[in-house]
């Protein structure tokens, strides 16, 4: 009889931490949902602790706690409720469960991560920024404490399962025999604007970029997406999480969001992973490694597939790729300010304080502006949060309509 491993979902309400919830429902026979926590949608919160009969729940404050007692059923068995980031971190350091599924965004939780990272779990991460702004710090911990950590969003869970797929990869290290790999290929849809001209960009607006794309995504990640940031992060993620050099790794656009990584041999061979573009695949993959399990997605049927297409990004239209890049070269200081200067600068567009083609212009204001500072050394978490904040207080205040 198989072991039955236990889940905790840090982020369980956003789209991430639901659509795992659905590869759990229908492989019960193998997982078991330990805890769940959500920062908002507590309501929703409650019905997932129900559905799922969970042991613990992490809220953040004692409002949030009332409403989750409001929203369970009378005479139910309820979930002990803790509240607020000590809870997490104890949480994430505990042995009673098996595998951390890390879906929040942003900066939020990433003190919790870290203890996930120390705890040597297997990991499944969804959390790009954690490596955009702590990429040293959290792969050092990684490391230290011989942590298991796949992947889970698309196309670097697929260069995690092309590399799985031969001998390369040294399973408790992430490394490989890199004079074997010339270069990681990543891929994107291109988005909305792929075929625009950069004159066309000054005009666009929130509506244009919501009634496009390929995958079932929230509102500041089809900003991100659109921009190609979101690519950027991945480039960033990519460097820690597979120790490769910057020049080994590209971009190439695939509009048909089939094709989803690719690695490139140096015998002048290529693998690649395909699938239709649905995240059931990379969480059901990173839950059950090395095994492979059954899913609801479906199969490719290529004789359907018209054609792929692939084509390299313009960096003039596709800003944000290019000071990514550059981010990555500068330093892990300026990883952190493009991380802030972003979200600050997605925000504002999203309000409609901001055009859409002020957004790179913020990260590179910010960018200037980390450049007269004095250089840190950035060696703990509180060091990085307390530059992320000051980023984050300089792109508010450019004067831009941000304040």
């Amino acid at each position: 009889m198989r072991e039955v491993r236990r889940v905790f979902i840090f982020g369980s309400t956003g789209s991430i931490g639901e659509k795992s919830l659905e590869v759990i429902s229908i492989n019960k026979d193998r997982f078991e949902v330990f805890g769940l926590s959500a920062n908002s949608q507590i309501e929703r919160l409650a019905k997932q602790a129900i559905n799922f009969n969970v042991k613990v729940v992490v809220v953040p404050n004692k409002q949030a706690r009332e409403r989750f007692y409001k929203a369970m059923p009378i005479c139910y068995n309820v979930p002990e409720v803790l509240i607020g980031e000590n809870s997490l971190m104890n949480v994430a350091s505990s042995g009673l469960y098996d595998i951390a599924i890390i879906a929040t965004s942003g900066v939020a939780g990433l003190y919790s991560a870290l203890e996930a990272a120390k705890s040597g779990k297997r990991i499944l991460l969804a959390n790009k920024e954690l490596l955009v702004i702590a990429g040293q710090l959290f792969m050092d911990a990684v490391s230290l404490n011989k942590t298991e950590i796949i992947p889970i969003d698309s196309e670097n869970n697929s260069i995690f399962q092309c590399l799985h797929r031969n001998s390369y990869l040294d399973n408790t290290k992430n490394e490989f025999a890199n004079n074997y790999i010339n270069k990681i290929i990543l891929t994107d849809s291109g988005g909305p604007f792929r075929s625009m001209s950069v004159d066309q960009l000054e005009d666009v607006t929130p509506l244009h970029i919501y009634k496009y794309h390929n995958w079932q995504i929230g509102q500041k990640i089809s900003v991100d997406s659109a921009t190609m940031i979101n690519k950027g992060f991945e480039i960033i993620e990519t460097f820690w999480l597979f120790s490769m050099p910057i020049e080994s790794i590209d971009i190439l656009i695939q509009p048909q969001s089939i094709v989803h990584s690719m690695i490139e041999y140096s015998d002048g061979s290529v693998i690649a992973n395909l699938s239709k573009p649905n995240m059931e695949i990379p969480i059901s993959y990173a839950l059950s490694f090395p095994d492979i399990l059954e899913n609801n997605v479906g199969f490719l049927d290529l004789s359907k597939v018209c054609s792929l297409d692939f084509f390299k990004p313009d960096l003039e239209r596709f800003q944000c790729l290019n000071l990514s890049f550059e981010a990555l070269n500068a330093g892990p200081g300026y990883c952190i300010v493009l991380n802030a200067a972003n979200e600050v600068a997605v925000e504002g567009f999203l309000s409609g304080r901001l055009k859409y083609t002020w957004i790179p212009r913020v990260i590179e204001a910010s960018f200037e502006w980390y450049s007269s500072k004095l250089s840190k050394k950035l060696l703990s978490l509180d060091e990085i949060i307390n530059l992320d904040l000051e980023a984050r207080y300089f792109a508010s205040n450019l004067g831009i309509g941000l304040s």
